[in-house]
């Protein structure tokens, strides 16, 4: 094989330590030797030779080697790269600093003595095949050994012949990856990492961008990704999953890459210099680090219930809502949809009308036992059909009391058959507390104590709402859906006052989600009493009592109002920040007379506010007004800041609270969709006009699942718990598995409860698996106390389960954080 000569800089050999005779102290660090050879198949040379180095390799005294060979002109950023490394080894806190040497002298790799005494190498290589395959080898026997290695953007060009180099610095650049500098933004996602953890969240720098012929991502782990929308990525650009600087262990040993360093003047940058230093710290074991937490591999995803066997929901019921108890149990509820095999009562003159069985089931995993703890007779088994026909009340949602241990207390939010109004289509929605017996996992129905209850209209289909959640201050808070029909409206704001049964319309959300005085439609939050009844917490939306416009126009319990059918809730109780989802109307496509597609909503919620449905959706984008005479006829835009509540059928108050933007929306259109607004703000609501703010999602479908944010729990001995590279992060999915999301979100706390945007997001796809066999109808996820995930799959058929509705468990597999406590180049550092 022709090899290209070396490039030797007259400037390098006067500013670096010279590698030879006398430049390093002779000492090794003991330990089992490791070797390498050639690789099998290459060329090499006639006599193969074993290189034998300690391991790990360097000491205490830690050394960085800075590697600069290149095929062709030595580039500008070399010398100021390696002044940028000695630089950061000569500051800082003592424990940290390290020697630098550099060289582009590529028998370092075969000479022991010199490589074993490097804690880590960095290539700041320039591209090409720069090493003979006795040196490769050698570098390979150097990571074996547990050695560290740091890539520089153009190292990821350089033995472009080899399969293990690819795999040391995980991705090749594209061959036609821009070439100009550009400024850009970078997310920075992990905020654990010594790399990541003190740069900006959104870290806004210009270099030169590499696009990757594979995208690395789910085989290292990612702790910054370019936003692709901030620059021009050219033909191979890699979408919204843009890494740009990841690790992972490696071979034996650590190695860290970054796509940055392009320019001589970014190693002038403090914040790229403190990126470098972190990922020093950890390839040189000065500092432990975690390289694992996004790697697909590291996950199993379980099934953890049987089918139902024919005839009997003895495993399961049709999947709607989950809770982990503080022992690991697993509580679960079915919602109320019959065994496929039985008929459904549609006929109104019939007493069995809806008549269904709404099961709690609990799961233990010490045993891998399901457990039927008890049934509610529901309304709601009324299979499918249109939206007069088919119906989603039942047993809707399940809580915990906080000292559940103790008392056994469940909390179920459900619709008893009993309290259906057969001739005015009426029912009433119940949130009820049962006990549980620790012993026999059965729930005692004559426990039962009603704690709130309020009408619903059950003629029309659907949005039931149903999840219930705990704050720090033991409120509880329980989503309620506005139960209307937006096919009076195209599939736009639900805001139609003229279909009616019986004079209760089921096609306008203004007397429901958008009235002040009603239940529907909201995010209640009450405080649960010992004796079954309940008090009003403070700063709720609402006290009850307020005068305007006459009095008695509002409800206290309402936290949250304009929400269309939250039906997954959680309250992260280190901060008691309220995250929730719900499904959008129905239109596939914006319109310029009566405003946006169909928008499914997650939003963080820091007080209580009004969250806009059905005047405003995403990022306060109003709709159309109508009402009667002619409700075909548009009105003017919503506004806003000051909405007006003019229904008819409104006996709340006209004004309402201003309406609070969102945190994520999306349409079949894509994620975070927006528009030109025209002076008075209201959007151009054309598709060739529309700019997209979130571009790693986009709807069809479409129906969100809410998830929990994960809180890593140091002191727990758990060996499947999930990561901290996930603490903190937001999950939010969707019931489809397509291009729906199914992501772990980072938000900016300055922003969060304001509708500022999630600043990174985690596809999850991979660790919880979708498509046929996987968990593809995401219906409810939760984290158990062992930091495990649960996720229920709803099943392949609608109001029903069957083979595929099942409970799900993902677990972590990939070990603590590297390297090893008791592996680290200076116990100073440990501390």
């Amino acid at each position: 094989m022709h090899r290209a000569p070396h490039h030797r800089s007259r400037s390098r050999r006067r500013a670096a330590a010279a590698l030879g005779a006398g430049a390093l102290a002779a000492s090794l660090l003991s330990g089992t030797a490791a070797t390498a050879v050639p690789n099998p198949g290459e060329p090499g040379p006639s006599s193969r030779t074993t290189l034998s180095l300690p391991s790990p390799p360097g000491g205490a005294q830690v050394r960085v080697l800075v590697f600069h060979a290149s095929t062709t002109a030595e580039s500008p950023t070399v010398d100021a790269g390696i002044a940028a490394v000695e630089a950061i080894g000569h500051s800082g806190p003592v424990a940290h600093r390290f020697r630098t040497e550099a060289t582009d002298d590529a028998s370092v790799f075969t000479d022991a003595r010199k490589l074993g005494r490097y804690n880590a190498i960095v290539f700041l290589t320039g591209g090409g095949d720069v090493l003979d395959p006795e040196q490769e080898a050698g570098l390979e026997a150097y990571i074996e050994a547990g050695g560290g290695f740091l890539g520089i953007h153009d190292a990821a060009r350089t033995e472009p012949y080899s399969d293990w180099f690819t795999g040391l610095v995980g991705a090749r650049p594209a061959a036609n990856s821009p070439t100009a500098v550009q400024r850009a933004t970078v997310e920075v996602g992990d905020r654990r990492h010594p790399a990541t953890q003190k740069l900006p969240l959104n870290w806004k720098r210009p270099d030169k961008w590499l696009n990757w012929t594979v995208n690395p991502s789910g085989a290292v782990h990612t702790v910054a990704r370019v936003k692709e929308s901030t620059y021009k990525p050219g033909p191979s650009a890699n979408g919204w999953d843009h890494p740009v600087s990841w690790c992972r262990d490696y071979d034996g040993g650590r190695s860290f890459y970054t796509g940055m360093g392009g320019t001589a003047d970014s190693f002038a940058e403090t914040d790229f210099r403190e990126h470098l230093r972190g990922a020093l710290l950890w390839t040189t074991r000065l500092s432990r680090a975690d390289c694992k937490a996004t790697i697909d591999a590291h996950y199993t995803a379980e099934r953890v219930t049987r089918p139902n066997r024919p005839g009997h929901n003895d495993q399961i019921g049709e999947p709607h809502g989950l809770v982990a108890a503080p022992d690991g149990r697993v509580l679960y509820i079915g919602r109320g949809g019959a065994d496929p095999s039985r008929p459904v009562v549609t006929d109104w003159d019939d007493p069995d009308i809806g008549k269904g069985t709404g099961e709690v089931h609990v799961y233990d995993p010490r045993t891998g036992d399901v457990r039927l703890a008890g049934e509610l007779t529901v309304f709601g088994n009324k299979g499918g059909g249109d939206e007069l026909t088919k119906n989603e009340e039942g047993l809707l949602g399940i809580e915990l009391d906080p000292d559940f241990m103790a008392n056994g207390w469940v909390y179920l939010h459900y619709t008893p058959h009993s309290r259906i109004n057969r001739d005015t289509h009426m029912a009433e929605r119940y949130v009820s507390r049962f006990t549980l017996d620790p012993a026999t996992d059965k729930l005692d129905p004559a426990s039962e104590k009603v704690l709130l209850k309020w009408p619903v209209q059950i003629h029309s289909c659907c949005h039931a709402g149903g999840g219930m959640a705990w704050d720090s201050e033991e409120n509880l808070y329980i989503a309620t859906g506005d139960n209307n029909s937006s096919g009076f409206s195209s599939g736009y704001s639900g805001n139609n006052p003229e279909p009616n049964f019986k004079g209760v319309p089921f096609a306008d959300a203004r007397r429901t989600s958008g009235n002040t005085n009603n239940l529907n439609g909201k995010i209640l939050r009450i405080h649960p009493e010992d004796d079954g009844t309940y008090t009003i917490p403070e700063g709720n939306l609402f006290t009850g009592a307020e005068p305007d416009e006459g009095g008695g126009r509002t409800r206290g319990e309402i936290y949250v109002m304009g929400v269309r059918n939250p039906a997954r809730i959680f309250v992260d109780k280190r901060t008691d920040i309220l995250y929730a989802g719900w499904v959008g109307p129905d239109a596939g496509a914006p319109s310029t007379t009566w405003g946006p597609a169909k928008y499914d909503t997650f939003a963080a919620i820091t007080k209580a506010g009004n969250h806009g449905w059905p005047y405003c959706m995403g990022n306060n984008q109003p709709y159309r007004d109508r009402n009667l005479p002619d409700p075909s006829k548009p009105l003017g835009w919503y506004d806003c800041a000051e909405p007006k509540n003019e229904s008819p059928h409104n006996d709340g108050l006209v004004n309402l609270p201003p309406v609070t933007p969102n945190t994520i929306w999306y349409s079949p259109q894509g994620g975070g969709v927006d528009y030109p607004r025209d002076a008075d703000g209201v959007p151009s609501y054309r598709t060739d006009e529309q700019k997209l703010l979130l571009p790693w999602l986009k709807g069809g479908g479409q129906a969100t699942m809410n998830g929990p944010v994960y809180r890593y729990d140091a002191a727990s001995d758990s060996t499947v718990k999930w990561p901290s590279y996930w603490d903190g992060k937001w999950f939010v999915g969707d019931f489809y598995d397509g291009d729906q999301p199914r992501h772990a979100v980072l938000t900016d706390p300055r922003t969060v409860g304001k509708g500022g945007l999630p600043v990174h997001a985690e596809s999850l796809k991979k660790i919880i698996p979708v498509g046929a066999d996987g968990i593809r109808n995401l219906m409810d996820w939760k984290f158990a106390p062992d930091g495990s995930l649960y996720v229920l799959d709803y099943g392949r058929g609608f109001f029903t389960s069957d083979a595929k509705s099942a409970l799900w468990r993902v677990t972590y597999h990939g070990g603590e954080p590297t390297p090893a406590a008791d592996g680290l180049a200076r116990k100073a550092a440990a501390r």
